[in-house]
């Protein structure tokens, strides 16, 4: 889509020479206005991306329509001109939500990279808000975020195991959102009116754990003063969700299996078993079948378990969900950090859609916490982050890309900068694994295959890093 910029000045020569520089070298469509008034009512008629105006015209000046055009809420960008000697005036209006000020007489060259950097800011804005609204509108599992074929298969896998009442194991790596998915599975099941119970398996410890999920009787241990109902309980006529069930001892595996298999519990120190109507989802980001061969884990509840698998996939698989799970974030965290929504440049992006992110989607919500928190600019750059990614400060620091990139085409840019990441990262992985690929593909969440082609790529040799005897 072609980019429309208004250029308003009462010097009508101004205006023939800006449209007739600006419109061949920015590659947009340029309208020009000599009064505020004009300006005002052509913005109201049109759609503008960005907006040239002179500070002191006849009638409305610059400083009123900023005004005006603030008060449309529309996004468009406002930079003013200005003489030498009303630089103070100029502030103000940046005070007042200009994006930037240009003082007259400028060098084209410097107008051109200011407009630029403007309209930049401005699709990358838009582009954040469509991102948003698009995820407001599809979200239907829950904030749950994604359009990737991996993350559609999920949701339709959602939708058909929420229709049964069988128990559902979902697995996946830490990070890629299983809680959420469970409860997306509640929420769309018959189930629904009733309690959505969570039991975070590994924080209790085991002789908590049996208390915990089946209740117990008075006088069933030394503090049990009172008759107490167990989690299974509390979750009767819901779902009971059991995180992170590969952490769970023999004895209350045995226990769960019973459960599973007759419907009913038996409370701590009771006689009786009491029937419960309760649909157990279990998570876990354990390799299960490997815990059965260790005997970590019965066979048997396992069978019991896996009746309806739901595997999440980490975002390596499903990175083109990046930028959507970046604008959300962003969304989430902003007014609670005291900070409007950024928007992210295109080499953070690519940055970002390149990172191995082994925590997943946590790992990801985090840096864009962090980079609401550090960001210094009207927009979220590789070099807000530099500390958390580890990139190399010749790459990310100074003026924004970094000096030593200046003058060089996106592309070629880009590719330096994620030469140096990818070096810096796997080196250090190779460093610590004594150029063992594999063990670093494994300490990164990787396969070795997709390990050995970013080796490949970025030109990483193993052999320096190999331990000598």
């Amino acid at each position: 889509m072609t980019h429309r910029i208004l250029i308003v000045d009462d010097e009508i020569d101004m205006l023939r020479l800006l449209k007739r520089s600006l419109e061949p070298d920015l590659g947009c469509k340029v309208e020009t206005a000599s009064s505020g008034e004009e300006a005002f009512s052509m913005i109201q008629e049109k759609r503008f991306d960005l907006v040239l105006s002179d500070m002191k015209m006849p009638g409305m000046g610059g400083a009123e329509l900023l005004r005006q055009i603030r008060a449309l809420k529309q996004g468009i960008a406002v930079i003013m001109m200005t003489a030498y000697g009303s630089i103070d005036s100029a502030v103000e209006a940046i005070r007042a939500g200009a994006y930037d000020f240009i003082a007259k007489p400028f060098d084209h060259d410097t107008l051109v990279f200011r407009l630029r950097k403007a309209l930049e800011r401005n699709r990358l804005i838009s582009e954040n808000i469509r991102l948003h609204n698009a995820f407001q509108e599809q979200a239907t599992f829950h904030n749950i975020v994604g359009s990737s074929p991996a993350m559609l298969k999920v949701f339709e896998t959602i939708r058909m195991v929420a229709r049964t009442d069988m128990t559902v194991l979902v697995t996946g790596e830490s990070g890629t959102g299983k809680e959420l998915t469970c409860r997306a599975i509640h929420a769309q099941s018959e189930r629904k009116a009733g309690p959505f119970v969570t039991v975070n398996c590994p924080t209790v410890p085991e002789q908590i754990l049996e208390s915990e999920l089946f209740g117990y009787r008075k006088g069933a241990f030394t503090q049990a003063s009172s008759d107490r109902q167990g989690l299974f309980q509390a979750a009767d006529g819901g779902t009971l969700f059991l995180d992170e069930i590969g952490e769970i001892s023999p004895t209350i595996q045995s226990k769960l299996l019973r459960v599973i298999q007759e419907k009913e519990i038996k409370p701590l120190g009771g006689t009786t078993s009491i029937p419960v109507d309760v649909r157990i989802i279990a998570a876990t980001n354990k390799n299960l079948a490997q815990a059965i061969e260790k005997g970590e884990f019965r066979q048997d509840l396992y069978y019991r378990l896996n009746v309806l698998p739901l595997r999440l996939p980490p975002l390596r698989e499903r990175r083109e969900d990046i930028p959507a799970l970046v604008s959300h974030f962003i969304h989430k965290h902003a007014s609670t950090m005291g900070r409007d929504p950024l928007p992210v440049s295109d080499t953070l992006m690519d940055l970002l859609r390149e990172l191995p992110l082994t925590g997943n989607i946590r790992e990801l919500e985090s840096l864009m916490m962090k980079g609401l928190l550090f960001a210094k600019g009207e927009m979220m750059e590789p070099e807000d982050l530099r500390e958390v990614l580890a990139v190399s400060p010749g790459v990310v620091s100074g003026d924004r890309a970094g000096t030593c990139l200046k003058g060089l085409p996106y592309k070629e840019a880009k590719e330096q900068c994620l030469k140096a990441f990818n070096g810096g990262y796997v080196g250090a992985l190779l460093e610590e694994t004594g150029g063992n690929v594999a063990q670093a593909a494994r300490r990164c969440g990787m396969e070795r295959q997709a390990l050995q082609q970013v080796m490949k790529r970025y030109e990483i040799d193993p052999e320096p890093y190999r331990r000598k005897d």
